[in-house]
């Protein structure tokens, strides 16, 4: 069993509260949450029962224009002049008059994600923990995600689907570890989707993905499906070459290039398929080969229980072809959450660096924040879980 009140609130209080700060991409956040201390936390398992009471969940985003991405410059310049305003803000929602007395800890993104924003929150995160005097702790981005789809279903032990801008994943727990059953080969999901996104020179905001989502709906022929290629390897997938693919048509569509059968009758020259129906093949593929290795890893562990987390996984119709395939397995469920806890966000953080730093693993030596680019999800002790 599991002690998770081995560290004690500060300040004899009967709850903990941590501040979260997430910049691995393009997202800025800042979370608050609160815990109470729960006596049958002292002697179990219930890591994903903290009763979290979320005290400020705050987000900004760095926007560019249509037909382009995010460079780490750009993103760690936004960061920086955006992150004390939002402490600030978060602060003031939380009631927290007095930081170097009301907060037990500071957690902050420590890895995966792009190297200049992630330095950027962490200099912030080494600033305030100096100035009031409070420890830190670096969490993994993924764990953040995991940890916080945990506490808002209350899934125990779910297969994870991971599926993110940087991160395609599916993971199990297993002694101490979250295990990588599977993972993409080359690029993720959510950056497929960016990238063909740009090509197709649709807003960025709210979301490049959320945008495709739209349009897919649109979609008038849902039976006819344009044929993409599918490419499950074992328990991994690849997606560079579907992204190279429907690139190719979507180029020739906007030519007009009538040689393509695919998209214009050979003998009228009329057109067959829209852009609507592109994002719609898109998404219908990629999320099968998704369900297929999240199906195995279920049958591999004996689960019937799937969380999906990171920024794609607060799509509708991934969510829905998860649905029905847990539909079709004895007592299956899908556990998501909204955009609110998908999408990169400071409280995930927090609540992930809080369960490390009840277990005592948090530090006040600045040697031991080092970010890094490359953090595996399977790298992390999970020492607040049986």
């Amino acid at each position: 069993m599991v002690n998770l009140n081995t560290v004690l609130p500060r300040n004899g209080r009967n709850y903990y509260l941590a501040l979260g700060l997430e910049g691995s991409a393009n997202k800025l956040g800042v979370g608050i949450v609160k815990h109470p201390v729960l006596p049958e936390h002292e002697d179990g398992d219930l890591s994903f029962k903290c009763e979290s009471e979320i005290m400020a969940n705050i987000r900004d985003t760095y926007v560019t224009p249509p037909g382009e991405g995010f460079l780490p410059r750009d993103t760690a310049r936004h960061h920086r002049n955006w992150c004390v305003r939002l402490i600030k803000r978060a602060l003031q929602e939380a009631g927290v008059k007095d930081p170097s007395r009301d907060l037990d800890v500071i957690c902050f993104t420590r890895g995966p994600g792009m190297g200049a924003p992630l330095h950027s929150v962490a200099i912030a995160a080494r600033t305030i923990s100096l100035l009031w005097g409070i420890p830190l702790v670096g969490v993994n981005h993924c764990v953040g995600h995991i940890e916080m789809g945990r506490e808002i279903t209350g899934a125990a032990n779910p297969v994870v689907l991971y599926v993110s801008g940087g991160n395609t994943q599916v993971i199990a727990y297993s002694e101490k570890r979250y295990r990588i059953f599977g993972e993409t080969l080359d690029i993720a999901i959510g950056n497929c989707l960016d990238r063909f996104a740009r090509t197709l020179r649709i807003p960025n905001s709210p979301s490049p993905g959320y945008n495709i989502e739209q349009l897919a709906k649109k979609c008038s022929d849902k039976e006819r499906l344009v044929e993409l290629p599918y490419t499950v390897k074992g328990m991994d997938l690849s997606m560079s070459g579907i992204l190279a693919y429907i690139e190719t048509l979507a180029k020739d569509l906007f030519r007009g290039n009538k040689k393509n059968k695919i998209l214009f009758d050979p003998k009228t020259g009329e057109q067959k398929v829209t852009v609507d129906d592109l994002c719609f093949a898109l998404q219908e593929n990629m999320f099968a080969m998704l369900v297929e290795i999240t199906e195995r890893a279920m049958a591999h562990v004996n689960s019937n229980q799937v969380l999906v987390v990171g920024g794609v996984g607060c799509n509708e119709r991934l969510q829905e072809m998860m649905g029905q395939m847990c539909g079709d397995r004895a007592l299956g469920q899908v556990h998501a959450t909204d955009e609110r806890f998908c999408i990169d966000n400071g409280v995930m953080i927090a609540q992930a660096g809080l369960l490390e730093y009840r277990m005592g693993q948090a530090t006040t030596d600045l040697n031991e924040t080092v970010v890094t680019q490359k953090f595996r999800t399977d790298e992390v002790y999970v020492g607040w879980r049986e």
